[in-house]
C-alpha cells in the first residue's frame, strides 16, 4: 500500500439519516472526512490530474451518496461512503469518518462520529 494520501476534511451535507422519526423528517447536518491512500508519484511527475484522484469530484460523489436513501445508522452511511472512495481506480485504501454533531443526545457533547477504514480487495 502507498503511504501517499489525499485528505478531504469537513465536507458538510444535509441529510435525513437517523433512528428517530424527527431525524428523518427534519434532517440535519452531517460532516464527512475522507482519507484516500494512493500512489501520487505519476501524477506529481507529470503534473497530471488524470493520474490522481480529483478531490473536487470525489467530494461531489460523497455528498450525493450521503443524501439518499436515508439510513438509520451512521455506520451504514460510512460503509456506503467508503465504497464510493474505493470505486476510484487509483484508491488503494480509504478511511471515512461520519460526524453527527446534532445527534439527539440529552447530555452536552461535542461530536459523535464513526470511522471505518477499508482496503481494496
Amino acid at each position: 500500500m502507498s503511504e501517499d494520501r489525499i485528505s478531504l476534511r469537513g465536507l458538510r451535507v444535509f441529510a435525513r439519516h437517523g433512528v428517530h422519526g424527527a431525524e428523518r423528517r427534519d434532517g440535519q447536518e452531517f460532516v464527512i472526512d475522507a482519507v484516500l491512500w494512493l500512489d501520487t508519484g505519476a501524477a506529481a511527475a507529470g503534473d497530471d490530474l488524470a493520474k490522481t484522484v480529483d478531490y473536487g469530484a470525489i467530494a461531489g460523489r460523497l455528498a450525493e451518496a450521503a443524501g439518499d436513501p436515508p439510513v438509520q445508522l451512521i455506520e451504514t452511511l460510512a460503509h456506503r461512503l467508503v465504497a464510493v472512495c474505493l470505486a476510484e481506480p487509483l484508491v488503494e485504501e480509504a478511511e471515512i469518518t461520519v460526524h453527527k454533531p446534532y445527534a439527539p443526545i440529552a447530555q452536552p457533547f461535542d461530536d459523535v462520529a464513526v470511522t471505518i477504514r477499508r482496503a481494496r480487495t
